[in-house]
């Protein structure tokens, strides 16, 4: 069977991207392998009339509503290769399945990668966070550090005095600027310069952060830029063009979410610069919009 759509990847943009496409009556695969970037938070926050509910039950519910489609089908798998042709795309799963479309939506998210500082990978989501806007409330008040992997760091040290008083990590390599400085003096951020070297308490709470010279600093939450990978090898197979972002590559798009590769669509954390669920959902809704388009016109 030859389906109009195959979708790889049932998060918050691959489902987003189904939705508009059984709408439009058109045969869409879905594929995952059950491993979304979210699933190490609990609760999914600033989603618009989902505060607080947990990922995997946001995507449940959505399932649940594209499965009531009968053009709607879904495969929990691992996509393991992809390729591009004259006549649509094709999938090739990892018992061997090979599955046609004539459209492809890559929704394949990204993998983050963590400073190598004991204690930060089992907080992460939880105490060790990344964006204050997704999680910044559920930790305010508490003293709050900023670990700095990148010059946006900085940035992040300003903002988070909103949710409660700050230190910021140069880990000795992302001084802040000139300007910033001041940004932060202003706001009450305190600046360390010996590197965090641990993260101490029982996890996932934090007591404290202990640097390299053998200081303990009392800390209740820490913000961390990860650097992010691709979370699938599709993207490269088929030969999508890339961008480097600030904290790592993602699939370059027009307006439209058609990446460089004919045919093919992407949408989501593995082709926005930043990005959080309701970012995701919107180029999730664009990319099958986009899609369907392409059907019609073609």
């Amino acid at each position: 069977m030859q389906y109009d759509v195959i979708v790889v990847g049932a998060s918050f943009a691959g489902a987003s991207a189904a939705m508009q496409l059984v709408r439009a009556r058109r045969q869409v695969l879905m594929i995952d392998a059950g491993q979304p970037r979210n699933r190490f938070s609990h609760a999914s926050h600033g989603f618009l009339g989902q505060d607080g509910t947990p990922p995997h039950e946001i995507m449940a519910i959505a399932v649940e509503q594209l499965m009531a489609y009968p053009s709607f089908e879904l495969v929990v798998a691992h996509a393991e290769h992809a390729a591009a042709d004259e006549q649509g795309v094709s999938v090739t799963l990892e018992d061997g399945r090979r599955l046609r479309a004539r459209r492809l939506i890559l929704a394949t998210g990204v993998r983050d990668e963590l400073p190598a500082i004991p204690g930060l990978q089992e907080r992460w989501g939880q105490t060790a966070i990344h964006c204050p806007y997704c999680h910044g409330y559920e930790v305010r008040d508490r003293k709050l550090g900023v670990i700095a992997t990148s010059p946006l760091s900085a940035h992040q040290g300003i903002m988070l005095p909103d949710w409660g008083p700050t230190t910021y990590f140069t880990q000795g390599q992302f001084e802040p600027e000139e300007a910033e400085l001041r940004q932060m003096q202003k706001r009450g951020v305190a600046i360390e310069r010996t590197p965090v070297v641990a993260v101490i308490g029982t996890a996932p709470e934090i007591d404290a952060v202990q640097l390299a010279d053998g200081r303990a600093l009392e800390i209740g939450a820490v913000f961390v830029g990860p650097r992010v990978h691709m979370a699938s090898p599709l993207a490269m197979q088929l030969g999508c063009a890339f961008e480097q972002g600030p904290i790592g590559p993602y699939i370059r798009t027009d307006d439209m979410r058609q990446t460089s590769v004919p045919n093919v669509f992407a949408a989501g954390d593995a082709a926005m610069v930043f990005s959080n669920g309701t970012m995701a959902s919107a180029s999730g809704v664009m990319a099958g919009v986009s899609a369907h388009r392409s059907l019609v016109m073609e």
